[in-house]
């Protein structure tokens, strides 16, 4: 009990945050101290995103397709890369002071209808290899409590930026979070970079710079109107967007129209901007914090703010790029200090827990 009543006095936490997200741009770290006076604070010291090489991105690319056997052999290697990499992170800036490594590992297998969700990266000799207390796999309790194990990131909007009316992230999905009747919620609005950039990589891109492409085309209305007249639109929250939704329901409804790319991305950047007004326009004067990597879609920004008269705030770059990160070795405190880092408000789980799984060396 003592080593969680030390736990329990501390007001100060200096963390690493590790994430891997589903576009497989790589693996972001942070290291970062949140204090807690009446309210959380944070400071963030370093931050540094590494890429994967071509094996990881063919591996993590078709983990959906391997059997459980052969996610299991992966899982091991990946941890072992996760360590080295946490380890190279913590040589290269020459940390010292360190409460715990928080990591969210990378999801291979994620089925909550099915009971089932599986992060690799997450296995038990990570404390070992680092020598250091890790705190991870924070969604498997909360599919076992009956939730959907995701988003786990309102939480941290909650206590680390309470002073936004909506947190509005724009990644391959546009998600949101906010408070209705005292009560965190949040859901996926549309998507964002998902379409976006399989339409960019048709002309060789990796995706619109800036959305300068988009911003030459014309908006074609019927597209428009049939995009804005999906099913999923219609339904209240909690809800969440997949990749096979895109590929089901969106690309082929755009593909029938044969239009030229720049007309495609400057019609879908309308139907992005109009989505996402609609969800922010729903408290007026308010403001709301934009992150990830829509925000450096200019185009698509100036056309959100043409939609609404609400404040839209883009942060530091840090925080743009790291927020999950950042809140990821949040959670990680919040686990350590045995509270809430998990909301059935968001999740749907049938009580609000501390979830999280903390190893030591």
């Amino acid at each position: 009990m003592i080593a969680i009543f030390t736990h329990m006095i501390k007001t100060e936490y200096k963390v690493i945050g590790v994430m891997s997200g589903t576009s497989l741009d790589g693996v972001d770290l942070i290291y970062a101290t949140f204090n807690l006076d009446t309210i959380w604070k944070f400071s963030i010291h370093h931050t540094v995103t590494i890429a994967y090489n071509n094996y990881w991105l063919d591996i993590l690319g078709r983990l959906v397709t391997l059997s459980q056997v052969e996610l299991k052999s992966i899982d091991e290697n990946y941890t072992l890369y996760l360590a080295s990499l946490i380890n190279n992170f913590i040589n290269k800036f020459n940390i010292k002071d360190i409460d715990a490594i928080c990591s969210h590992g990378h999801t291979a297998l994620h089925q909550p209808e099915k009971g089932l969700t599986y992060q690799i990266g997450n296995l038990e000799n990570i404390a070992d290899l680092l020598k250091q207390v890790v705190v991870c796999d924070f969604r498997v309790q909360d599919i076992e409590f009956g939730g959907q194990g995701a988003p786990l990131v309102p939480v941290g909007d909650q206590l680390l930026f309470p002073q936004y009316d909506f947190c509005l992230n724009l990644g391959g999905f546009a998600n949101i979070s906010t408070e209705i009747n005292n009560s965190r919620i949040a859901y996926d609005i549309c998507p964002v970079n998902i379409v976006l950039n399989h339409y960019a990589k048709q002309l060789g891109f990796d995706y619109d710079d800036e959305g300068k492409i988009a911003s030459t085309g014309k908006v074609n209305n019927k597209l428009l109107n049939k995009l804005n007249a999906l099913e999923f639109y219609k339904q209240d929250f909690p809800k969440s967007l997949g990749f096979e939704w895109i590929k089901d329901s969106v690309l082929p409804l755009i593909d029938v129209f044969k239009l030229s790319i720049k007309d495609i991305l400057r019609t879908c950047v309308e139907h992005i901007a109009i989505q996402i007004s609609n969800e922010i326009s729903t408290k007026e004067n308010a403001n709301v914090l934009i992150t990830g990597g829509g925000v450096l879609n200019l185009f698509l920004i100036q056309q959100i703010k043409s939609h609404t008269n609400n404040e839209l705030v883009i942060p530091s770059k840090e925080i743009i790029e790291y927020k999950e990160a950042l809140i990821f070795g949040f959670l990680g405190v919040l686990k350590l200090r045995d509270e809430v880092n998990c909301l059935s408000s968001v999740t749907g789980a049938k009580s609000d827990h501390s979830s999280g799984k903390i190893f030591h060396p």
